[in-house]
């Protein structure tokens, strides 16, 4: 129930709307006359409030803060909702859109991020000044691993959605989005930190004999790790000597490929063909993934990495680089050998060149136009690859 109190000679409204207590003054002096316009006026108030239409900009113009929280009076009144209500309409409506996974992305930097700081905040409240503090809290925050803080990357990650949230609302409540001329940070270029071939040469002979395939593999096609860990043996074609890259592993669920243009067959050079054809004799009959575990299961990322990867370079006294390097370093042995770049494109899974030139500019020797032989004459001259052999295939 509302209530109209006198404050300092003239009658005020007080009452609750939307969770917000509201106190408006009626510019009127405190008298009977006046009281009981006034109590008139809360009665029609309570009145629209309970039949869900009610505008209190309509009924206080003249309020900033009014204004602020619930928008402009027009013609058909309109609730404002606050952030966090809306940005779940927005996620229901967007989230058909997208993979599983990116969904589950959006969703860890609302509830991590953009809830904790926004959430009751109504949509026309938050301000430039407000988008900007908050990323600049992001950038104070502790990183993963060994990075001191969050990277330019992963805060520009977390505002994508909080840009997508306040211009679909604006939009649609017509208001002035307040994340106008906001860029993203500048994100570094990729980290690209590739192996030699004598590195590579020195990992695989000195792996565990039954990672020897699948460390083969990842350094001589460039299969991202939810690919590999995702490969299928129905999707391993031994009679054209290819690898179909159909779907992947992300967060222990098969998924489509990263992007459309991820989908490709890998051509497999005699290294991974022999490769291949060591595992089908290990996996093959008890698994539908080509490297699983003891269970059948596909390998887990994390856990190949700290009990395998790292401990293998840490014994061969080579700097501790993430497993992604084995895609660069695919990249950049195909680029060393002469292979055409339009060639290395569709190997990596990208639609144009531009990207493979962007990232591995510094490694490109020359132009010339070949379709994988190059690749394969590099290795016939560097290992024997007649002679495989997955216990030692050097």
């Amino acid at each position: 129930m509302g209530g109209i109190i006198d404050r300092n000679g003239t009658l005020q409204f007080d009452f609750r709307y939307d969770g917000f207590r509201i106190r408006e003054s009626s510019k009127l002096a405190a008298n009977k006359v006046n009281r009981r316009v006034c109590a008139e006026k809360m009665r029609k108030i309570e009145a629209e409030i309970a039949l869900g239409v009610f505008d209190p900009v309509k009924h206080f113009p003249d309020s900033q803060r009014l204004r602020d929280l619930f928008g402009h009076a027009s013609n058909a009144p309109q609730r404002i909702p606050v952030f966090k209500d809306f940005a779940e309409i927005w996620f229901a409506e967007k989230a058909i859109e997208w993979r599983q996974s990116y969904a589950d992305t959006i969703r860890v930097s609302l509830e991590t991020h953009l809830y904790p700081a926004f959430s009751r905040k109504r949509l026309t409240v938050i301000s430039k000044a407000e988008i900007l503090e908050f990323r600049a809290n992001l950038a104070r925050m502790p990183g993963q691993g060994d990075a001191a803080t969050l990277s330019a990357s992963r805060i520009n990650h977390i505002m994508t959605p909080l840009r997508m949230i306040l211009t679909e609302a604006s939009d649609r409540y017509d208001f002035i989005n307040p994340w106008r001329n906001i860029k993203p940070l500048k994100e570094p270029r990729t980290k690209v930190e590739p192996f030699t071939l004598d590195e590579v040469k020195a990992i695989i002979r000195t792996v565990r004999s039954d990672y020897r395939p699948y460390y083969t593999v990842r350094f001589f096609t460039g299969l991202r790790s939810s690919e590999i860990h995702g490969l299928r043996w129905q999707h391993v074609d031994f009679e054209r000597r290819q690898i179909l890259v159909r779907e992947a592993l992300v967060q222990g669920r098969m998924v489509p490929t990263k992007t459309d243009g991820s989908v490709r067959d890998v051509d497999m050079n005699s290294l991974v063909y022999e490769a291949l054809t060591q595992q089908a004799k290990v996996s093959r009959h008890y698994s539908e993934f080509v490297f699983a575990s003891r269970l059948g299961t596909p390998l887990i990322n994390q856990n190949t990495t700290r009990r395998i990867w790292y401990p293998l370079l840490k014994s061969l006294g080579l700097k501790a680089r993430r497993p992604y390097q084995t895609r660069h370093t695919a990249a950049t042995l195909w680029l060393a050998s002469g292979e055409a770049p339009e060639w290395i494109a569709r190997q990596m899974g990208h639609t144009t060149t531009e990207m493979l030139f962007r990232v591995y500019s510094r490694y490109v020797p020359n132009l010339t136009r070949q379709d994988g032989s190059a690749f394969e004459q590099l290795l016939a001259t560097r290992f024997a690859l007649s002679s495989y052999d997955a216990s030692n295939p050097f």
